[in-house]
């Protein structure tokens, strides 16, 4: 992870300072900053590989924060928060944060989970048989990185693409929630099981909204998922 470079947005000095000094001691290049006006200018300055944010800032939401982040930038972001509420654990990866930890956590925790995001490629691989998968009224184009639905458009966060693209790749068949956290988040951490079903949750309410009817995601109870037309 040497060179790899980390924002950490903080309002809390105490836990600001603790944070960047255990990702320095693991190597990541680290700046750091209290608010969110301050995070969106050292985000275009120095256009960092991840932004560790918190939920509860200042002067403005982490999520609206995270929200204008995603509109500028690549960046991973994983969100730090106090409020454990399912609703903030959905708001905050519905506007495209990557991953999400409730205070209080282990150093060490948060040090594994920043390395495995950072293992995730930027992008997804196209197959190599057929870029686009097209199942009934859905369409995944692993070239553009859309999804379309009866020809439309749908705007989704890039991990919520990831894991539609992981179902679409072999239609029918249930992944175990367990391999789509090795597979869109490079990670065999448990303790992650529920951004997988945050994610799906989201991406099912967005293809929806877009008007999906023949293809859908089923739930396979204790299993996993699958995607069927």
């Amino acid at each position: 992870m040497a060179g790899q470079s980390v924002l950490v947005v903080e309002d809390t000095a105490e836990i600001r300072e603790l944070v960047a000094t255990v990702l320095a001691r693991a190597g990541f290049d680290v700046r750091a900053v209290g608010t969110g006006a301050a995070c969106l200018a050292e985000v275009r300055r120095s256009a960092p590989d991840l932004v560790v944010l918190d939920l509860g800032l200042p002067d403005e939401d982490g999520t609206e924060v995270c929200r204008r982040l995603r509109a500028e930038s690549g960046c991973y972001v994983l969100m730090l928060t106090a409020r454990a509420e399912e609703v903030d654990l959905l708001v905050g990866l519905a506007v495209g944060a990557d991953g999400y930890m409730a205070k209080p956590f282990s150093p060490r925790e948060l040090v594994a989970r920043v390395q495995a995001m950072l293992r995730r490629p930027r992008t997804a691989a196209a197959p190599a048989s057929d870029a686009v998968v097209r199942l009934a009224d859905l369409e995944v184009d692993e070239d553009s990185r859309e999804v379309r639905v009866d020809g439309a458009v749908v705007d989704l966060t890039r991990t919520e693409f990831d894991l539609l693209a992981a179902l679409a790749a072999r239609p029918g068949r249930v992944l175990q929630r367990e391999t789509l956290l090795r597979e869109v988040w490079q990670t065999e951490w448990s303790g992650s099981l529920r951004l997988v079903e945050a994610h799906m949750s989201n991406l099912r309410r967005k293809l929806t909204a877009a008007g999906l009817r023949a293809a859908q995601i089923r739930t396979v109870r204790g299993v996993g998922y699958r995607l069927v037309a």
